[in-house]
């Protein structure tokens, strides 16, 4: 058996455990085996996405997932009905709850932004202008020639 399908049955951890002694160890090394991840499709980052080769049916850590398609039926009509509206109701609970989290971050930006506006009222109108309040030697009345 070679090292790398020794190395696929312990799953990513031993991958990424030989890549970060590899780089202790001797950096071109931890490179190489970097490169050998991401070339192969191991990382699931290029070449297929995450779902790619022997990790398709295992999670982050190497384990088993068990993946069951909702679309699978039970042999219980009953509970597969309970499912399907359990799950409907969850989905539309998930986007009821992306649109609060959208409406507190535009709720929090526009006090943040009104904040910023009432200061800078408060500070007057040359807080925008760039200028320190004072003025230059120049600027003033003319003084009219005496005569």
């Amino acid at each position: 058996m070679d090292v790398a399908a020794r190395m696929d049955d312990y799953g990513r951890p031993a991958w990424l455990g030989a890549m970060v002694l590899g780089f202790i160890v001797f950096w071109p090394l931890g490179l190489g085996i970097l490169a050998y991840l991401l070339w192969s499709g191991r990382m699931g980052c290029w070449k297929g996405g995450p779902a790619r080769g022997r990790f398709k049916r295992e999670n982050w850590w190497g384990q088993k997932e068990a993946r069951s398609s909702s679309n699978a039926s039970s042999g219980n009509s009953a509970f597969d009905e309970y499912r399907e509206e359990t799950l409907r109701r969850l989905e539309e609970e998930q986007q009821e709850f992306f649109q609060f989290l959208e409406r507190l971050r535009k709720a929090k930006d526009k006090a943040e932004f009104d904040e910023f506006m009432a200061e800078r009222r408060r500070a007057g109108p040359s807080a925008g202008s760039g200028t320190t309040g004072t003025q230059n030697p120049g600027d003033g009345p003319i003084p009219q020639p005496q005569g």
